[in-house]
């Protein structure tokens, strides 16, 4: 994925999922900082009380990391296929990832089918075929917008 298109996804996902510059508890309880980034046993982050302040640059290296992990997801998810999807496309489906991990995604059976033969229209149609488009409303209306233009 290009430097310009990764750049792209963490300008919309700052948006998508808020970006916050100190520990927080997300909605589970699990500390956490930058752009949804849970913090591990491995971050120097681990076991620092929430409102510790968490620099620009950390939170950058941190969604950095997590993008690698979204992209190989997905990579895995739609296998040989992946490589062949307009630059678009993949961005579109990195964020949904982010959104619902690779477990869910994986259910999206009939627009993940389309996904594979280059079905655009009928992936969105399908997106919005599901109970994540009801939950998430305009990012996920955004999204589906965004790849029945492809």
């Amino acid at each position: 994925m290009s430097p310009e298109a990764r750049q792209r996804i963490f300008e919309q996902l700052k948006i998508d999922e808020g970006v916050v510059y100190e520990i927080y508890l997300d909605h589970l309880g699990l500390p956490t900082f930058g752009v949804g980034h849970l913090v591990l046993e491995s971050d120097p982050e681990h076991g620092k009380p929430v409102g510790t302040p968490v620099s620009n640059q950390r939170t950058a290296d941190a969604f950095e990391s997590d993008l690698d992990t979204a992209i190989n997801e997905c990579e895995i998810l739609y296998n040989d296929e992946w490589d062949t999807f307009p630059e678009e496309v993949q961005e579109i489906l990195v964020n949904m990832l982010f959104n619902v991990g690779r477990p869910r995604l994986t259910k999206f059976i009939k627009m993940n089918e389309a996904l594979r033969t280059g079905d655009w229209k009928t992936a969105a149609v399908e997106g919005r075929d599901s109970l994540w488009h009801k939950q998430v409303g305009n990012r996920a209306e955004r999204l589906m917008t965004r790849l029945e233009a492809v």
